[in-house]
């Protein structure tokens, strides 16, 4: 019976550059039935070497720490060390910093003064796979995806043919193989890389095939 708990228990770092918060948090957590608090940590760095030590199911992480931050705990932990999910904690309800640490890796994002029941349903919540926000930024969320989404197409600003010139750019070509590959007279690709040249901002055709590779664009 004492395995089957202990094996049930989600096993938890604290991190926190607050010793008053710290112990607060500590106190907390051990009123959680379901959570045992296995290390603590006081800095980014130390929280990043207690994780690899323990190997615990989550981390709970101030967002300003010294050493490195949550945001950086959270983006080096969700490649090195990804079966332990991290939650970040914040004293302030800042849109950048939410969203920075969500895309660094973040499972879960709570405002500091969060109640026992918020912090123990988060934790629930992030060990059977979901995402949490608390309810002061899950408005921010809802926001962002409701926006319509941006293109993923390198160079936005260009239409699909003067795109399909530059790649081909990119690939070397000179505008009269260009012209032969498209369908066009060399008058009109010199027109089209004329416009690439100036929605783009840049002075030849070299500055543009380097740029182009490194959109990814060309073979």
């Amino acid at each position: 019976m004492t395995a089957q708990l202990e094996a049930s228990l989600v096993r938890v770092v604290i991190a926190d550059d607050h010793p008053v918060y710290l112990s607060g948090l500590r106190m907390l957590l051990s009123s959680i039935d379901s959570v045992e608090v296995v290390g603590e940590a006081r800095s980014g760095t130390e929280a990043l070497a207690e994780v690899h030590r323990l190997r615990p199911h989550l981390a709970l992480v101030d967002v300003n720490m010294p050493g490195a931050s949550g945001i950086e705990v959270a983006k080096t932990l969700s490649s090195r060390c990804p079966e332990s999910a991290v939650i970040v904690l914040s004293m302030l309800e800042d849109r950048d910093t939410f969203f920075a640490a969500m895309r660094a890796g973040a499972r879960g994002y709570l405002v500091k003064g969060a109640s026992t029941d918020d912090i123990s349903q988060a934790i629930g919540t992030v060990h059977r796979g979901g995402v949490v926000f608390g309810p002061e930024v899950a408005p921010w969320a809802l926001d962002h995806l409701n926006k319509p989404r941006e293109s993923s197409k390198p160079f936005p600003e260009l239409t699909d043919r003067e795109r399909a010139v530059l790649e081909l750019v990119a690939d070397g070509m000179g505008n009269a193989s260009i012209a032969r590959r498209l369908g066009l007279s060399i008058k009109t690709v010199r027109n089209y890389l004329s416009r690439i040249f100036v929605k783009l901002q840049i002075a030849d055709r070299t500055e543009a095939a380097v740029a182009a590779r490194r959109a990814g664009l060309g073979s």
